[in-house]
């Protein structure tokens, strides 16, 4: 099996659902003439034409409602930001049209569309460019959320948003376009709103989403090491979230650390120790942890962002906290 880069992967998911079904176009910044921000749709405006491959002004809330109402007269479209701290202009199209309009017109209007582009830290960008708000729209009800965590994953689960009827927010890291992996060439789709068990283990559960993956599979390697085994698995999608995958391992393994890249309070994790507390308390053989950013925003220093991020360090530590060891 041939590997290829994450951003190659977006590439020929965009791609091969362009040439299947010509209602599809691209549209947002720099998309077209200079080939994508990350180079992800790079020769596309060659391939498919300026009707379909579309720049934009650097006016979100533009564009994502051009993009609301297109698929509204039954256009799919997709709609890249340039990064999701810049969709904090277009978050009224995203949830007051996008989200919701399905259930204002009564089951008249789906929208089928996919909001796209990198979330979270990326290194020394500044408290502006640092966010990630993943939990932000898995908050809201009409939205699904993917964040994948590496190439194959992230074509299988793109096409299947492009496919979608519902608008899929659908979230990268400009520090993962680079990362290669194993695809297919022969088509595949991964549903939405399954998880992956990447590790199988029985000491302890490690639960996460996006970039951060790398971080918990690298501690997982360290710990295992020291003979101390965790199963690993990746949400993939937060919004559905697939409690059960969750639940059934910390029934096995009976701790559970959960890791990712956001402010503490109201949090995925905040979300998934709900709801394994709920309905799978009496396995639990510790107190649920979890490694968030620090509750600050992000500064631009090397040692704060050092600081401010999960980390495999913070997570081999955890996870021995909660084996008491």
């Amino acid at each position: 099996m041939r590997s290829i880069q994450f951003r190659e992967a977006l590439r020929e998911a965009l791609s091969e659902e362009m040439r299947r079904d010509e209602s599809i176009f691209l549209m947002g910044e720099e998309v077209a003439e200079y080939n994508g921000a990350y180079k992800v749709s790079q020769g596309m405006l060659d391939e498919f034409g300026a009707k379909r491959i579309i720049d934009t002004p650097i006016a979100e809330l533009g564009f994502a409602g051009i993009g609301v109402g297109a698929a509204m007269n039954g256009l799919r479209p997709i709609i890249e930001f340039m990064t999701f701290n810049f969709s904090l202009v277009a978050i009224d199209q995203v949830i007051n049209a996008a989200a919701k309009m399905y259930s204002m017109s009564g089951g008249q209007f789906n929208i089928p569309m996919v909001f796209r582009g990198p979330t979270g830290s990326a290194g020394q960008l500044g408290a502006q460019h640092s966010q990630a708000f993943e939990n932000w729209y898995a908050n809201c009800p009409g939205l699904k959320v993917v964040v994948p965590s590496n190439p194959y994953d992230a074509k299988g689960l793109l096409k299947t948003a492009i496919r979608d009827n519902d608008p899929v927010i659908f979230m990268e890291s400009e520090q993962m376009y680079g990362d290669k992996g194993e695809v297919p060439e022969e088509e595949y789709l991964i549903p939405i709103g399954v998880a992956d068990v990447k590790r199988t283990g029985t000491h302890v559960t490690l639960v996460s989403f996006g970039k951060i993956m790398k971080v918990v599979l690298a501690a997982a390697e360290e710990l295992a090491k020291e003979g101390i085994e965790c199963e690993v698995i990746d949400l993939r999608t937060v919004r559905p979230i697939d409690y059960n995958t969750v639940i059934e391992s910390v029934k096995k393994t009976n701790r559970l650390v959960i890791i990712e890249e956001a402010w503490p309070l109201a949090s995925i994790s905040s979300e998934i120790t709900y709801m394994v507390q709920k309905n799978a308390f009496d396995y639990l053989d510790a107190p649920i942890r979890r490694i968030t950013t620090q509750d600050v925003p992000l500064g631009y220093a090397p040692t704060l962002v050092q600081a401010f991020l999960p980390s495999i360090q913070k997570t081999v530590q955890t996870v021995k906290e909660v084996l008491y060891k």
